[in-house]
C-alpha cells in the first residue's frame, strides 16, 4: 500500500530505511561514533535523494551560496576574536 508523502507516492520500505537510517545515525552520533553515524546519514540522503532528485538537485545548486556565507561568518569571527585579543581582555575578566 503507498501513501503520499509530501505531495509524492514513497513505497513503505523507503520510508522505513529513511526512518530507520536516521534514528540510527542519531544513536551512533550520541554514542560518539561519528563515522558509523556518517555512513548511516548518508544512507537516508541517497534514499531521499533517488526519490527526489529535483529536490536534491536545487540543493545542491545552492550549496556554494552557504559556503559563502558560512565562510563570511567564520571570518567575522576570527575577527571578533583578534581584536579582543587586540585590546588585552583576559578571557577570566569575562568570566569564560
Amino acid at each position: 500500500m503507498r501513501r503520499m508523502f509530501r505531495g509524492r507516492e514513497m513505497d513503505a520500505w523507503k520510508k522505513a530505511l529513511v526512518a530507520g537510517s536516521v534514528t540510527a545515525a542519531t544513536v551512533l552520533f550520541m554514542k560518539k561514533k561519528y563515522p558509523a553515524g556518517v555512513l548511516a546519514t548518508g544512507v537516508a540522503l541517497a534514499v531521499l535523494a533517488a526519490e527526489y532528485p529535483e529536490k536534491f538537485e536545487r540543493v545542491r545548486r545552492s550549496l556554494p551560496d552557504y559556503f559563502d556565507r558560512g565562510m563570511r561568518v567564520m571570518d567575522m569571527a576570527g575577527r571578533a576574536g583578534q581584536r579582543i585579543s587586540d585590546r588585552g581582555l583576559d578571557w577570566g575578566e569575562l568570566g569564560i
